[in-house]
């Protein structure tokens, strides 16, 4: 139960946040909304929001990870999807809005009260083992009921539209709010993931020590910054290896990587095959969908 004003924080996972009583204005980094019973509330990773209640209001919310989601991206297309990061990169072009609010209507949100409580009760038994299958059962039950209107588009509308994946983060985690410091260092890793970045070049950046940037990147994303950086040349490595014919060592270069023997090595230890093999697996697969 909510009975003051939430300010504006952000998670690194999705959120499913279903209104069960009373009204709110929702306060997002895309602007304010009202927000009442009925109301589902769906917000990408690193998205920006609070709200502030009339009176106060009872919600339930899911946590759901990147990781997690992404898998069920895949299987959902597998048919025209090549591997994981192909489902990565196909999500972030159909679910461009970041934060929507899904009118589900009172009576259809009541219909999930029962399937929430359950949720929320095996949740707190800590037994993940044991309650894994009810648990898959019945997060299935209440996506099945909210996908259908989850916009999506083929290609970005608005201004206000961005990819609301982010990359692969580590799969046990916290799911606590991200510092400010986290959310910025993150980003400018990923807009110059070329750059010779050390841990000093970064905390220079945020204003903070090493050692604390050092721990900030740790808490938020369970990696150190540098390893955090390796999966982002990695990810985009195999995104130009499958979108481009560029030499792979020209793509090593691009991505940050000067050594392409080092970038290999980096690439199998994420991806799990070489940069030569992966292209040919592109490759074949391509093949296999014209014939």
């Amino acid at each position: 139960m909510i009975r003051a004003a939430v300010a504006p924080l952000a998670f690194n996972c999705v959120t499913v946040t279903v209104v069960r009583d009373g009204s709110a204005i929702l306060l997002s980094e895309f602007g304010q909304k009202p927000i009442n019973v009925g109301d589902v509330i769906l917000l990408a990773a690193n998205t920006l929001c609070g709200g502030e209640p009339e009176e106060q209001m009872t919600v339930t919310t899911i946590c759901a990870d990147t990781d997690y989601v992404i898998d069920q991206v895949f299987w959902q297309h597998v048919g025209q999807l090549q591997d994981r990061l192909d489902a990565q990169d196909f999500a972030a072009t159909i679910y461009t809005e970041p934060a929507q609010i899904l009118r589900l209507g009172e009576d259809r949100a009541s219909a999930l009260e029962p399937w929430l409580d359950e949720l929320v009760a095996l949740s707190t038994e800590h037994r993940p083992v044991e309650n894994f299958h009810r648990l898959q059962a019945l997060w299935f039950s209440i996506t099945h009921v909210i996908a259908p209107l989850i916009r999506t588009s083929e290609m970005r509308l608005s201004s206000t539209q961005r990819a609301t994946t982010w990359p692969a983060v580590p799969r046990i985690r916290r799911f606590s709010p991200l510092r400010r410091e986290a959310r910025r260092g993150a980003e400018l890793l990923r807009v110059n993931t070329a750059r010779h970045w050390s841990v000093g070049d970064l905390a220079a950046e945020l204003h903070l020590s090493k050692s604390q940037v050092s721990r900030l990147f740790v808490d938020a994303y369970g990696k150190s910054p540098i390893a955090y950086l390796t999966m982002l040349r990695t990810e985009r490595m195999a995104r130009l290896i499958r979108t481009t014919d560029d030499p792979i060592s020209m793509i090593a270069r691009e991505v940050g990587w000067s050594d392409p023997d080092f970038a290999a090595r980096q690439f199998r230890r994420s991806i799990g095959v070489t940069p030569r093999k992966y292209r040919s697996m592109i490759n074949d697969h391509a093949a296999q969908m014209v014939g």
